[in-house]
């Protein structure tokens, strides 16, 4: 299992290790089979929602003294992006367009929602610094 964080502690479990470092992220690997991993999971298990029990990521980095990063989400809003920034300028599009095509949301709209996603996540990201 992998980790991804922002900061980690000097020290880090036998069943953690510190793969690699890139700007501010650090690539943390987990040997999820070593019995102290397995002790820990045990130990932070909780009913997640109804019938469905597990380990909340963020419980575990707390007790591993980790600031996590999602670079999955500011990853996938940038490539979102730039995709629908794509959309617009396509001849298919603007045939579509030419033809009469008039969604209730269009490609302007899309970008302005995941601006505003990208921006909640920057200010949640700042308050937590």
């Amino acid at each position: 299992m992998k980790l991804y964080a922002k900061t980690v502690p000097q020290t880090l479990p036998a069943w953690a290790t510190t793969v690699r470092q890139s700007g501010d992220l650090f690539e943390i690997e987990i040997n999820d089979e070593h019995p102290d991993f397995q002790s820990l999971l045990e130990e932070l298990e909780t009913e997640i929602e109804p019938g469905t029990s597990g380990v909340k990521t963020e419980d575990l980095c707390s007790r591993l003294s980790i600031k996590m990063s999602n670079p999955n989400l500011c990853k996938l809003l940038e490539q979102g992006l730039t995709l629908i920034s794509e959309i617009a300028p396509l001849p298919d599009y603007k045939q579509l367009l030419d033809e009469g095509y008039q969604p209730d949301l269009n490609t302007a709209d899309a970008q302005t929602a995941l601006t505003y996603l990208q921006w909640e996540l920057d200010r949640n990201q700042q308050r937590s610094v």
